[in-house]
């Protein structure tokens, strides 16, 4: 059985420095995608995303193990892409109008009806009340530049305006949503540890 680790070839993008501001090129990658609004610690809307896509994502994997293609690959971590409809007012203190679309990453062989066929199976199993919204789509984020955040996700101001001053310094203009990739489990990882990823696209 063939196995791929997509962590590991996609290194620049799924691991980054705590150090220093980095400048990456994100190629078009497909995602399952989900779109919702509000503050994400008190959304019951935002729970829901987060366990249709999980359980959708590992559904997949799966079927691609046992199926004909006989690939096994590990799930990607979720990925959240975050703004208002002024810019200019996002703030990390104030999240009730936020908008947010939930994202994992699939690998190229995952097809429309591929989630099709999981989504059948998931809803004899277990009602997932977000599963239905969710899409399969391409994603292409272009050049932007990261860090590596550790610690709880009330913390992130200083780290936010690091990539941002970063951008601005090389004269370059922040532009598209604010990008979050969440590398650990917090149900398990104590807040100080948590590691996420902060991306945030520019103009060159």
């Amino acid at each position: 059985m063939k196995k791929i680790d997509y962590k590991k070839e996609l290194k620049n993008l799924y691991n980054a420095s705590a150090k220093k501001v980095e400048t990456v090129e994100v190629p078009r990658m497909n995602f399952l995608m989900i779109d919702g609004e509000g503050d994400p610690n008190t959304s019951q809307e935002f729970q829901e995303a987060v366990e249709a896509l999980f359980s959708l994502s590992y559904t997949l994997k799966f079927l691609i193990k046992k199926g004909k293609e006989g690939i096994d690959y590990g799930v990607m971590p979720l990925e959240g892409l975050w703004w208002v409809d002024d810019m200019s007012q996002f703030s990390i203190e104030k999240k009730d109008n936020w908008k947010w679309t939930l994202m994992i990453m699939q690998p190229e062989f995952i097809t429309i009806n591929l989630v099709r066929e999981a989504t059948d199976q998931m809803k004899k199993k277990k009602d997932l009340p977000a599963l239905m919204k969710i899409r399969l789509e391409a994603f292409s984020e272009g050049k932007g530049a990261q860090i590596m955040h550790i610690g709880p996700f009330s913390e992130e101001g200083p780290t936010i305006q690091k990539i941002h001053n970063y951008i601005l310094e090389n004269n370059h203009k922040i532009s598209g949503k604010h990008h979050e990739i969440y590398l650990s489990d917090i149900r398990k990882a104590a807040p100080e540890k948590w590691k996420t990823i902060i991306r945030q696209p520019m103009k060159v």
